[in-house]
């Protein structure tokens, strides 16, 4: 089945890599790809605070996420960019901060969406980040099709 405007929620753990690789091979070409990659609020205040006093480190401390984060996020993009432009398929991403399951649901109200890819949420007990974007009020209130990617098994 192809899309012509399909959103890929990803965030780069392996479930959400498998889901943007299905999202690329559902994409119709010359369809369109939004990625929507959110920095949950609870980066905000990663300060360091527990760990050490002096402002000094707590500032170096933020820069250091800050510039890991920002790589991160570049390769994200950028691995995904690549694989549209492959296929013929245009790409458009989008950061935000925020709460997850908000900024999905006003990305796919403002854009013109015709279904949402997303991967499996990583099992309890599994290290890593878990995101909760998937909540049963984005489940009632998306308006679009929802495809929820099986994570890959290890």
């Amino acid at each position: 089945m192809q899309f012509k405007r399909i959103l890929i929620a990803s965030h780069g753990t392996p479930g959400a890599m498998t889901a943007e690789t299905t999202a690329l091979d559902m994409c119709e070409s010359g369809g369109r790809l939004y990625q929507l990659l959110v920095v949950p609020e609870f980066w905000k205040g990663m300060m360091a605070t527990d760990w050490r006093n002096q402002s000094v480190a707590r500032n170096e401390f933020a820069r250091h996420l800050e510039s890991e984060l920002e790589k991160e996020i570049r390769e994200h993009r950028d691995r995904v960019s690549r694989g549209a432009q492959a296929r013929g398929i245009d790409y458009d991403f989008a950061l935000a901060q925020g709460e997850p399951p908000e900024l999905l649901l006003e990305f796919v109200r403002v854009h013109e969406v015709d279904i949402v890819v997303a991967g499996a949420p990583r099992p309890r007990g599994t290290l890593g980040f878990r995101s909760r974007m998937l909540t049963p009020r984005v489940l009632r209130e998306l308006g679009v099709p929802l495809l929820i990617v099986p994570r890959p098994h290890d």
